[in-house]
């Protein structure tokens, strides 16, 4: 699996890093340990980076799902 922010020329550094661990699965607490942060300020974070309109693509093989098999997969 491999995750792509589309528009992430637009976040800063810690945008960056809230907004991986976030759709990592992370809640917004763990995010706040893992970044030595309020989670407060982990909030606003990802309150302005979705305000700057980034997209998250996460692409999964299709191997992994058990769909596909061959060489298409082979750079995961």
């Amino acid at each position: 699996m491999r995750i792509e922010i589309h528009g992430a020329e637009k976040l800063s550094f810690r945008e960056k890093q809230a907004v991986v661990l976030k759709e990592s699965g992370k809640t917004t607490g763990e995010i706040a340990a893992m970044l030595d942060l309020s989670p407060s300020t982990v909030s606003t974070l990802l309150n302005r980076a979705r305000s700057k309109g980034y997209e998250v693509v996460i692409v999964i093989p299709g191997s992994v799902l058990g769909i596909i098999s061959g060489e298409d997969d082979a750079d995961e």
